[in-house]
C-alpha cells in the first residue's frame, strides 16, 4: 500500500477537533461516532450492518496488520460510514490475507482518518456521550472549521432513525441445514451477520432468511418451527412494523429467539420501553452474567440502545397479561444494563449480545442450543395436546 500523507480532520458535533492523515478514500463523511474496544476482528466489524450510518473508532491502537480476506466478511459490503484509527499498519502479514485494509477501504469509498489520538477521542465520548462526527480529507478539509462543523451538526441523529429497510434482504432465501435437518426457522433480517444463519445451519436447522417487511401470514406459510430476529441498526423505538410482527409471533406461540436489535424489539413487544445508552457497548470483551445459571460469559456486543425492564424478580408483560411472566435473564456486569429477556409462560427469549461470535469469544454459542431446546419442547407440547 502507499501510505497517505494527505491531511485530514475529524470534527465532533460539540466542536472538538482532531487532525490526522487520510486513511482509505479521500473526501468527507458524517455519522454517529462510536468506539469499538475489540483488539481484533476489524473486518467483521466493518461489514456488520449494525454499523450503518456510524463512524467506527478503533480503541486498539494498531489496526490493519492482518490485512483482509473474503472469508471474514459478515455481509456483502462495508456498512460503516467512516473509520478512525491511530496507527495504521504499513504492511499486511497473515497467511489468510488477500489484500490490504487501507486499499479495501479506498476501493469501497470509505472515508477514514489515521494518526488520531483514539484514546483521547474515546475518553471524550465516554465523558460527553455519543454524538455526530465528520471526517474531512483532501480538498474537503480545506473549508473553514465552522463550515465543517455545521455539516456535522446537520447530519441526521441516530435517535428516531428507522434503518431496517436499508439493510434487510430484498427476497427470501434458504440457508440449508448441514447434515440431517432437525428444524426450520424463519430468520427476520434486520441487518443480520452471515455467521448467524451458519451457526444455526451447522446445528441441523433450515434457515429461511426473510425480509424485515414480511407479514405474519407470509411467515406462517413457510411452516417454520421457530422465528429468529437478528441484530440491526437504528432506534428500536422506530421499528413499529417489526414489533407488530413479533407480537403476532408471540400470539401464535411460535418459539422465538432474538439477538441485539431483536432483544430490544422483544422488549418493546412485551411492553417495555427502550432508551439510548450514553455511549453504547461495542467490542468483544463485555462481561455478562447469565442469571439462569450464574455463569459469567465474555460477549461480543454492538448496540447503542437498551431495554428498560426491571432487573429483579418476575414481571408480568406490560403489553398483555397473555404473555405472562418475564425475567431479565442476563445483565451486563459493567453497568447493569439489561442483556437478556426470558418469557416464562410463552416460548420466547432474547439476548443483547452476539452469540455467533464473529468476531468474538465463543462463550455464548450455547444460546443456539437453547433455541433448539425451546423448539423441541414446543413440538412435544403440541404432540401432547394432539
Amino acid at each position: 500500500m502507499s501510505f497517505s500523507t494527505t491531511p485530514a480532520v475529524l470534527i465532533l458535533e460539540d466542536g472538538r477537533t482532531f487532525s490526522g492523515s487520510a486513511y482509505g478514500s479521500v473526501g468527507e463523511t458524517t455519522g454517529e461516532a462510536v468506539f469499538v474496544t475489540a483488539m481484533t476482528g476489524y473486518q467483521e466489524t466493518l461489514t456488520d450492518p449494525s454499523y450503518h450510518r456510524q463512524i467506527i473508532i478503533q480503541a486498539a491502537p494498531h489496526i490493519g496488520n492482518t490485512g483482509v480476506n473474503r472469508t471474514d466478511d459478515e455481509s456483502g459490503r462495508i456498512w460503516a460510514a467512516g473509520y478512525v484509527v491511530r496507527d495504521a499498519s504499513r504492511i499486511s502479514s497473515n497467511w489468510r490475507s488477500e489484500g490490504d485494509l487501507a486499499d479495501w477501504l479506498s476501493e469501497s469509498g470509505i472515508v477514514g482518518i489515521s494518526d488520531v489520538d483514539t484514546r483521547a477521542l474515546t475518553r471524550h465520548l465516554r465523558d460527553k456521550g455519543a454524538m455526530r462526527m465528520g471526517i474531512f480529507s483532501g480538498p474537503a478539509a480545506e473549508a473553514p472549521v465552522d463550515e465543517l462543523l455545521a455539516r456535522v451538526q446537520a447530519a441526521p441523529e441516530m435517535a428516531g432513525a428507522n434503518l431496517v429497510d436499508e439493510v434487510t434482504t430484498s427476497q427470501t432465501r434458504l440457508i440449508p441445514a448441514e447434515g440431517q435437518k432437525r428444524f426450520s426457522v424463519a430468520a427476520v433480517d434486520l441487518g443480520i451477520k452471515s455467521m448467524t444463519p451458519e451457526r444455526m445451519a451447522e446445528r441441523g436447522i433450515d434457515v429461511h432468511l426473510v425480509p424485515a417487511s414480511i407479514t405474519l401470514e407470509e411467515l406462517q406459510t413457510l411452516g417454520v418451527d421457530g422465528v429468529f430476529f437478528s441484530n440491526g441498526p437504528g432506534d428500536p423505538a422506530a421499528a413499529d412494523d417489526q414489533v407488530e410482527l413479533l407480537r403476532g409471533v408471540l400470539d401464535a406461540r411460535l418459539p422465538f429467539f432474538g439477538i441485539c436489535f431483536g432483544n430490544q424489539l422483544l422488549g418493546r413487544a412485551l411492553g417495555f420501553g427502550t432508551y439510548k445508552l450514553p455511549f453504547g457497548h461495542r467490542g468483544i470483551n463485555v462481561p455478562v452474567m447469565d442469571r439462569t445459571t450464574d455463569k459469567v460469559e465474555i460477549t461480543s456486543q454492538n448496540h447503542g440502545f437498551a431495554v428498560d425492564a426491571p432487573l429483579e424478580g418476575e414481571t408480568t408483560a406490560p403489553h398483555s397479561p397473555d404473555y405472562g411472566r418475564v425475567i431479565v435473564s442476563h445483565v451486563c456486569l459493567n453497568d447493569d444494563v439489561v442483556e437478556g429477556l426470558a418469557c416464562l409462560d410463552i416460548p420466547a427469549f432474547s439476548v443483547q449480545f452476539h452469540p455467533e461470535a464473529a468476531a468474538g469469544p465463543h462463550d455464548s454459542s450455547y444460546l443456539f442450543d437453547r433455541f433448539i431446546d425451546l423448539m423441541t419442547a414446543s413440538q412435544a407440547d403440541s404432540a401432547a395436546q394432539a
